[in-house]
């Protein structure tokens, strides 16, 4: 195990990066990106705990989707982190860290019924959904074209899975009222 212990770069320090963009637009867009990525991994955590506790006569297909949902949140936070580096900066990485950046805040530990956590998913879904169309507006205003399309695209699940949490919550069902009692 090697014990060097050199600091190549700080983690809130930005680098010139080779793909020429103007350093102080590169801080202010890596500094809206660790926001972006901060935003997710709260979202992936509440996702997945709800993954883990959902309980009732419709668990299968809302456990699975829970699953899809998390995984959507996290491969687009990892392309976020990606592009924060590729900009020469540090993504946000610890959890601590990671909850002091995020403008979206965690529900807790305890268990609600699955309406309530669905209406706290989608809540946050509407949350980052805002923040990421500033990150956009942000980063083509700083004409980085790039990052703006890379959000864009991560955008489009966001929305489609907000989508399906609304779809969710909608009152139809094919449950039984004696079955919900």
């Amino acid at each position: 195990m090697s014990t060097q212990k050199t600091v190549r770069q700080s983690a809130d320090a930005v680098e010139e990066n080779e793909l020429r963009l103007d350093q102080e637009k590169a801080e202010q867009i890596v500094d809206a990106l660790n926001t972006e990525l901060a935003n997710s991994y709260v979202l992936y955590h509440q996702l997945k705990k709800h993954h883990w506790v959902v309980e009732g006569a419709e668990f299968l297909p809302l456990h699975e989707f829970l699953e899809e949902a998390y995984e959507h949140v996290e491969e687009g936070a990892d392309v976020i982190a990606e592009r924060a580096q590729a900009l020469g900066g540090v993504p946000v990485s610890g959890p601590t860290n990671q909850e002091r950046r995020a403008t979206v805040e965690f529900e807790g530990e305890d268990v609600y019924d699955v309406r309530t956590m669905f209406q706290n998913d989608l809540e946050m879904y509407g949350d980052i959904i805002e923040s990421m169309r500033d990150s956009i507006e942000l980063a083509d205003n700083l004409g980085d074209y790039a990052t703006a399309e890379i959000l864009r695209e991560i955008l489009v699940t966001l929305e489609e899975d907000g989508h399906h949490f609304e779809h969710y919550l909608e009152d139809d069902t094919l449950v039984l009222e004696e079955a919900t009692k």
